[in-house]
């Protein structure tokens, strides 16, 4: 059976379904596989012609081995369709040149990719607590740069058992973002903006999960925390499957031959995505190179050029909201593998950034690290002329996200010179960002958003999407807002404590 520890050494392995369950270990650490489920060559092969969804229970299966198959194909088969997806492929991939395709991963009900795993996160997690013999009711806690809040709150929202609290930074998320957290319908769901960047916000969670007073209070009445952000394996682990259906999809298109490696560019702020990439290369994915796209909050770029990670620097609000992080909580988990799963140095510089803000991975992590990433940034204004030239040259709208990944990855074939066949992995809908699209294409920029994505549909003859659409006349539901220091009050009120 697979086994799960922590990432910091404490407590005993664990099965998946517990991990999901838990989130985040008592430690502090995260949960990691023991081992990585191995695929091989032929096993790709198969799944050349299969659909997203029996890719999807495929790979699942051997990380999630608890699961019986029909519990897997229920979560998937729930998670995973066209009432949810706006196409019957749920990942297309579309082409854009010779070399570069684009991996589209916001067809899903609020156009951004954390849909991809926050649609199964909850199926995954009601037959997780059903498998454990779970009384207590799940109290969810997430933070969010943007995407994962309106994602979680659609995926949980009424969910049996379940209860959940979004905190997002008040002025650091886009108005569309925004809005359609503060309309979310469900009696189980509360959402609170915090006056603070990301990093407080994510922050502030992360202390009242391993909070004493909290948690004992909450034992009192049944209640215990778990995570909808990607610190939890739920949620990382329905990320692998779509590198996995990407490559299968360039050898369906005849765009690559079977075998052949590709690269994937990722635009990423708290390195999960990425890090789903990583695992499906170790599984046996054929991947020549990781390159991870940063913005002006640029740690992870700094990083991967010199194993030094330092958050000691200045917080930059840019176009591309959702990567505004200077703290990438999953990066505990690929440095953890490549330190030869040294659960006692993770824990050494855990701490050392979170008492110093900085810390150093040595040469030979370092080393390991280049083998598999490459890093790269874009600036904002040369995000915004990216994708002036990307609808200019191909007639293909991006988000400001997408843009950051699109110049990095020229920026890493000027460098380099490798013009390996790659996969830009886009994260969001090109709506959901629409102000700094329609700067981008020298559009009137003077109204809302809300205007904006009805002109910005009229400019590319590409329809809003159903889950941004009349927006501005739902009800707003939830409008409190607090300091960072008031969010643990805010908890304890929310739940009677």
């Amino acid at each position: 059976m697979m086994l799960y520890e922590s990432t910091r050494g404490g407590g005993e392995a664990i099965t998946s379904a517990e991990a999901i369950k838990r989130g985040i270990a008592a430690d502090g650490g995260l949960y990691v596989p023991r081992e990585y489920v191995k695929i091989s060559p032929e096993e790709i092969q198969a799944l050349i012609p299969m659909s997203y969804q029996e890719r999807a229970k495929f790979i699942l299966k051997g990380y999630l081995d608890d699961f019986t198959p029909d519990e897997l194909s229920d979560c998937v088969d729930k998670a995973y369709n066209t009432r949810k997806f706006s196409s019957e492929d749920i990942a297309p991939v579309a082409l854009l040149n010779d070399s570069l395709n684009i991996l589209e991963l916001w067809r899903g009900p609020t156009c951004a990719f954390k849909d991809m795993a926050l649609q199964i996160l909850p199926h995954f997690l009601v037959k997780a607590m059903r498998k454990t013999g779970e009384k207590d009711e799940i109290v969810i806690l997430v933070a969010t740069s943007g995407d994962t809040g309106k994602a979680a709150l659609e995926g949980f929202a009424d969910v049996e058992g379940t209860r959940i609290i979004v905190f997002y930074p008040e002025n650091g998320v886009s108005e569309v973002q925004k809005r359609q957290m503060v309309t979310q319908e469900g009696n189980n769901v509360l959402v609170f903006g915090v006056e603070g960047n990301f990093d407080d916000t994510q922050t502030g969670v992360k202390q009242i999960f391993t909070d004493e007073t909290v948690l004992a209070k909450m034992k009192e009445k049944g209640l215990k925390f778990s995570s909808a952000n990607s610190i939890n394996w739920g949620r990382l682990v329905p990320q692998i499957v779509y590198y996995f259906s990407a490559y299968a999809d360039m050898v369906k298109q005849g765009r690559i031959t079977f075998g052949e490696k590709i690269n994937f560019v990722v635009p990423t702020g708290n390195f999960g995505n990425i890090l789903a990439g990583y695992y499906a290369m170790k599984m046996g994915l054929p991947v020549n190179r990781m390159i991870c796209a940063s913005n002006d909050n640029k740690v992870l770029t700094d990083f991967i050029h010199t194993g030094v990670y330092d958050r000691r620097r200045d917080f930059v609000r840019t176009v591309s909201p959702s990567m505004d992080i200077l703290i990438s909580s999953n990066l505990e988990r690929l440095i953890y593998e490549l330190s030869g799963r040294d659960a006692e140095r993770v824990s050494r510089w855990m701490a050392q950034l979170r008492n110093e803000g900085c810390y150093d991975v040595g040469p030979a992590v370092h080393r390991l690290l280049n083998e598999h990433f490459w890093g790269g940034w874009s600036n904002q204004e040369e995000t915004l002329k990216t994708i002036e030239c990307v609808y200019r040259d191909y007639g293909y709208v991006c988000d400001t996200h997408t843009a950051v990944g699109i110049d990095v990855y020229d920026k890493y074939v000027i460098t380099t010179g490798d013009l390996t066949p790659t996969v830009m992995v886009s994260t969001a809908s090109p709506f959901k960002f629409n102000a700094s699209v329609c700067k981008a294409l020298s559009m009137d920029c003077n109204d809302d958003e809300f205007v904006l994505l009805k002109k910005l549909s009229e400019k590319t003859g590409l329809p809003v999407p159903d889950g941004l659409k009349d927006l501005e006349s739902k009800p707003v539901r939830h409008n409190r807002v607090c300091r960072k220091d008031q969010m643990k009050d805010v908890v304890m009120e929310a739940l009677g404590l």
